[in-house]
């Protein structure tokens, strides 16, 4: 199988996404110098050419497409080629509007705009898969051609009659009959038990709430339809040529695809990352955000990755839509190099002058190559180049000891109505976690939750309020031998058909973390908080829970130690927060490379703490495991990440600040040989070798 080092050839990759069709012939070959200029090396081509390549059904125009390949070609710039199936021409709406998808209501979402296509449609699936097989034809063998690129922001949703008989058949295929699916879907309750598979449709607009496995199920479809999209297009491409590596671009913790599965069909896994450059480093925006993303990028593609799109400066679809301050393109662009990414792209190259993006910023501005923006773009290209030249980036691996579980099923039914507490966001509590082991320096991968979790010694799981079986037993295997677990509120209290376990959270869970019985939850209103005796604050959720105690059949034949309890309120001397040790017994297998086996240690957090307790709790539970930040005691707002043997240094501060080195080193970027205390300028980035 093709990977990204097929594509890099040794390189870091930088460019972008590159659309001529937009813009008259001769403005091309300036494109071509000033992408030269800017140290580009890779150019995304034809995303959204569908209408330009096929004008109408079956007619196809390559020669204005001919003409950019060979220009780019004699630069020295390799190409991205698009499938360009993102966005349909108006012709196919008109003459097959069937392809065109419908909302819960059955409203049709009409041509005018981009994606706007029913996933399951046969029609729009032969014409996106003759469209990828003739480009893949036209320029399989073209010298330029470095990547292919399917599709664009996979996100299509629907509801229509034809996606309501390939749901139906997806069902049949998962359940096999419909006395399995009506006791997956419980439904006895309400009397919408099923008698026939005419009668199972997708969950459309009902009068009250719908059956919450019914909804469940229809996300997990709606991943797997548009999948199987993109690896008919995939295979397309293969079929002409096998080693050219394919990949199509997810967006940033995206709830609309299961990520786990579609990285296992990719032979690159890219993102597009659109941090808010209002959000500073103490925020789950900005940088933090952006660490997150990168970090599940590296974690779903097993190594090096590709960052597709970013902002050079503002977008245009917040409410409100500023520029990045001087500098913060440039750290953010090399704070995604640190955490593993071998290409850093933006959209786009040329800024639109029409169309809905002509106010998204591009690697070429409105005010041209005279502008700041433009001279940003070359100095990120420089750095890029400098970087490739010292040998010891590309290809390089980022390596972990904690682990981060995120599951998208688990997403999926956590968002539902009819909750405890509608508060609870499953993206923001994940995005809290993980920013507490950033803020710490404490290097982490994601996982899914059934995932060979051995080669770590800290799991940490923020929130799955549903778990399978093999999940769980997973989490036991690990701490029986050994490693360490931090367990957050509101977990493993639902199997994969989102029924509620016996005893309301998992026997198995409760043993782990020493807990007898949750008697109550206690979900807190917005804004609302609670105070504990060890002095933080919990917020968004509180839990009446009872600890096991020194009794036959509680684990370790101790309770649990009582880290911090409520102090005030209905709670009010309640455990909030415990450490155990479930397991005394020694285990019968090592519990990570290099220690032996043991017990391992459990934590449960029964709410979200404050962020600087969080971030105590995840660092203390951490040092018990014997794993140090990758630069301890760095000032604030200083992320330190080890990427093979370069310690990057980014300030996310906007004031220079003072680091004291672990060892002398020579920074990568600049050439200058550091050692003892350095200053980081604001917004600043040191890349130190040994």
């Amino acid at each position: 199988m093709a990977s990204l080092s097929d594509a890099t050839r040794g390189r870091l990759l930088h460019g972008g996404d590159y659309n001529p069709e937009q813009w008259p012939e001769e403005v091309w070959p300036e494109d071509v110098r000033l992408m030269r200029e800017a140290g580009v090396n890779l150019a995304t081509v034809g995303v959204f050419s569908w209408a330009r390549i096929e004008p109408r059904p079956g007619v196809r125009d390559f020669d204005w497409l001919d003409r950019v390949m060979d220009l780019l070609h004699d630069a020295g710039i390799g190409v991205c080629l698009a499938t360009a199936t993102a966005s349909p021409p108006p012709w196919m709406g008109a003459r097959y509007p069937e392809t065109l998808p419908r909302d819960e209501n059955g409203t049709v979402q009409w041509y005018g705009s981009r994606q706007q296509y029913c996933p399951s449609s046969p029609i729009y699936r032969e014409y996106a898969v003759r469209l990828a097989g003739d480009i893949a034809d036209r320029y399989a063998h073209h010298p330029a051609l470095r990547l292919w690129h399917v599709n664009n922001e996979y996100c299509t949703h629907c509801w229509c009659d034809v996606t309501a008989e390939h749901f139906r058949r997806w069902l049949r295929a998962r359940y096999g009959d419909l006395d399995a699916l009506n006791e997956a879907w419980g439904t006895a309750f309400w009397s919408q038990r099923y008698d026939d598979w005419s009668e199972v449709i997708p969950p459309r607009h009902t009068p009250y709430l719908v059956n919450p496995t019914q909804k469940l199920d229809f996300h997990r479809f709606t991943s797997d339809a548009l999948l199987e999209c993109h690896t008919a297009e995939r295979d397309a491409l293969r079929a002409r040529r096998a080693d050219i590596p394919v990949t199509t671009n997810f967006m940033p913790l995206f709830p609309g695809q299961d990520g786990w599965r579609w990285s296992a069909e990719e032979d690159v896994v890219s993102v597009d990352i659109y941090p808010d450059p209002r959000a500073d480093h103490r925020s789950t925006g900005g940088a933090p955000f952006g660490a997150l993303v990168q970090d599940l990028t590296r974690s779903q593609a097993k190594g090096p990755w590709m960052l597709m799109e970013q902002a050079a400066a503002a977008v245009n679809w917040r409410g409100v839509n500023p520029p990045k301050a001087e500098g913060v393109m440039r750290l953010w662009s090399l704070q995604a190099v640190a955490r593993g990414a071998d290409a850093v792209c933006f959209f786009q190259w040329r800024q639109s002058r029409q169309g809905s993006e002509k106010f998204h910023s591009a690697m070429l501005p409105h005010s041209g190559e005279r502008s700041r923006g433009f001279r940003r773009i070359a100095e990120v290209g420089a750095d890029l180049a400098r970087l490739s030249d010292s040998g010891a980036v590309v290809d390089a691996p980022t390596t972990a000891d904690v682990v981060v579980l995120h599951d998208w099923d688990s997403w999926w039914a956590d968002g539902q109505p009819g909750r405890p507490s509608a508060g609870v966001d499953h993206a923001e509590v994940l995005r809290e976690w993980h920013r507490a082991l950033w803020s710490r320096n404490l290097a982490c991968d994601l996982a899914h939750p059934e995932a060979d979790l051995s080669s770590y010694r800290v799991i940490v799981v923020p929130h799955l309020y549903l778990m399978t079986d093999a999940a769980l037993n997973n989490l036991v295997e690990r701490v029986r031998a050994g490693a360490t677990l931090v367990c957050g509120w509101f977990t493993g209290i639902a199997d994969a058909d989102d029924r509620i376990r016996e005893g309301g959270m998992d026997a198995r869970l409760r043993e782990l973390l020493g807990i007898d019985i949750v008697h109550e939850w206690w979900p807190m209103e917005a804004g609302e908080s609670g105070k504990l005796d060890d002095g933080s604050t919990g917020t968004v959720w509180s839990e009446d829970l009872e600890p096991v105690g020194p009794r036959e059949g509680a684990g370790s034949g101790e309770g649990p130690e009582v880290i911090a309890r409520w102090s005030g309120g209905e709670l009010d001397g309640r455990p909030a927060v415990l450490r155990h040790t479930p397991f005394t017994e020694p285990a019968d297998a090592p519990g990570r490379a290099g220690a032996p086996g043991g017990s391992g240690t459990t934590w449960y957090l029964s709410t979200q703490p404050d962020p600087e307790a969080l971030e105590n709790l995840l660092a203390r539970a951490a040092a018990g495991a014997g794993v140090e930040p990758v630069l301890a005691d760095a000032p604030d707002g200083v992320e330190a990440v080890r990427r093979g043997e370069v310690l990057f240094l980014l300030n996310h501060r906007p004031d220079p600040v003072t680091v004291t080195l672990p060892r002398a080193g020579t920074d990568l970027l600049t050439g200058h040989r550091c050692e003892g205390e350095v200053t980081l300028e604001r917004y600043g980035v040191l890349a130190l070798r040994p």
